[in-house]
């Protein structure tokens, strides 16, 4: 009996993945947003990454800690958030419901109103300067010359400059605000104020039921952002006081221009690198209620 040997053959191995190509619509789309991504390294990552490195020596913290000057720059900054920003969002909360009414006399008065936030900081800042010099000043030239008074040294005092500074923040960035809660307000149904007047609710009664309730997620998330932008915010303090008297009213993002100045580009970054501690919890906590 004969035999037939049958080739042997090789088991077949699972074909690869096969490479993908991008197609011509994702092609330009790599191409058109390459120029973006390159603006972000160089304008973004690479600033920041810079500013890590030049405050990566730890006797810069050393030298900056034994600086008496950063000590009372942290207290500024933590006065300028507890107490101008709450500040500044309770009066943006209670204006909002003044403008919310439908007058025509009103709506021309939110025009005046937003003008603060619209114009430019210098020439606004600057100006209020001019208008708080203790010699020929507008405030004490009107006020207190009248009576043949002496006025205050606004700028001179450290606890009426950094107040004053306060205040020029308040009125420079309320309208911003408030036209945010405004927004919220005009969110709110109509419908349950006027079941609430039915039931003989009062003022108080509405805004502790029906507006507070509705408004409260976006006053907290608007006080969080208002609190990150201000910590980067030196145009109050800087073009107000410059910081004076005797560098008593510096926070921390003018402290970082001072060291500039005084070519101690090292000590500038690490005063901002001390900044983190407070953005970073306010950004995270931000960010978890949005997500929710």
């Amino acid at each position: 009996m004969s035999t037939i040997a049958l080739p042997r053959t090789e088991p077949a191995l699972p074909a690869g993945p096969a490479k993908r190509r991008l197609s011509p619509w994702q092609a330009w789309g790599m191409i058109m947003i390459a120029p973006y991504l390159l603006i972000f390294l160089v304008f973004v990552l690479y600033p920041i990454g810079y500013g890590l490195w030049l405050a990566r020596h730890p006797w810069s913290y050393v030298h900056l800690v034994d600086d008496p000057v950063f000590a009372r720059s942290v207290v500024n900054t933590l006065i300028f958030l507890i107490i101008g920003i709450n500040l500044k969002m309770v009066v943006a909360l209670f204006l909002s419901g003044f403008f919310v009414q439908a007058r025509t006399w009103i709506k021309w008065l939110s025009l005046v109103f937003i003008l603060p936030w619209a114009v430019p900081s210098i020439p606004t800042i600057l100006s209020i300067r001019f208008m708080l010099n203790p010699e020929w000043g507008m405030i004490n030239s009107l006020i207190f010359r009248v009576t043949g008074l002496d006025g205050p040294n606004w700028l001179n005092e450290p606890g009426i400059a950094l107040s004053m500074a306060i205040l020029v923040h308040i009125w420079k960035s309320l309208p911003f605000w408030t036209l945010i809660l405004i927004a919220g307000r005009l969110a709110i149904p109509k419908e349950m104020y006027e079941a609430a007047s039915v039931d003989g609710a009062t003022t108080w009664q509405k805004f502790k039921f029906i507006t507070w309730p509705s408004m409260q997620t976006l006053y907290l998330t608007s006080s969080i952002l208002s609190m990150i932008w201000t910590l980067g915010d030196f145009n109050s303090v800087y073009l107000l006081t410059g910081g004076g008297p005797a560098d008593l009213t510096h926070v921390l993002a003018t402290l970082g221009i001072r060291y500039l100045r005084l070519d101690q580009v090292d000590l500038s970054m690490a005063a901002i690198v001390c900044a983190l501690p407070l953005v970073l919890p306010l950004v995270y906590f931000m960010m978890k209620r949005l997500s929710k």
